[in-house]
């Protein structure tokens, strides 16, 4: 990082060690950690990918969570605007919100699964 001029935030770095559920447990409360210059980074259960969360044993349980309660919040919204739209028009914009929420993170998923080496 330093021959190309980067400097380490380590209020946003994070570090993921994914495994089973099994194997994650070995470590308990012991988890890895990773020594870069001054700072040291310790694992963490889930991290957030552009907006996505993966977990350490790699569920989508966190991220399906975290989509859901988006989701909820714009139906909510559109709470406030039903009375001033006919039926077809409510039926278009909960799909879009809804949609859009769920579709976001399948691209990166779908990468983060082909690139995975299971052993």
């Amino acid at each position: 990082m330093s021959a190309n001029r980067l400097k380490l935030n380590a209020d946003k770095t994070e570090l993921l060690w994914s495994g089973s559920k099994r194997g994650l447990a070995y470590f308990g409360s012991n988890r890895p950690s990773l020594r870069l210059g001054a700072d040291t980074v310790t694992a963490i259960d889930h991290v957030r990918l552009l907006g996505v969360m993966i977990s350490s044993d790699l569920s989508l349980e966190k991220h399906v969570d975290t989509v859901c309660s988006k989701c909820f919040f714009w139906l909510r919204q559109l709470k406030r605007v039903r009375r001033s739209l006919d039926a077809e028009s409510m039926k278009t914009l909960v799909h879009a919100f809804v949609t859009s929420r769920v579709d976001y993170g399948n691209i990166i998923l779908v990468g983060a699964l082909t690139n995975c080496n299971v052993f």
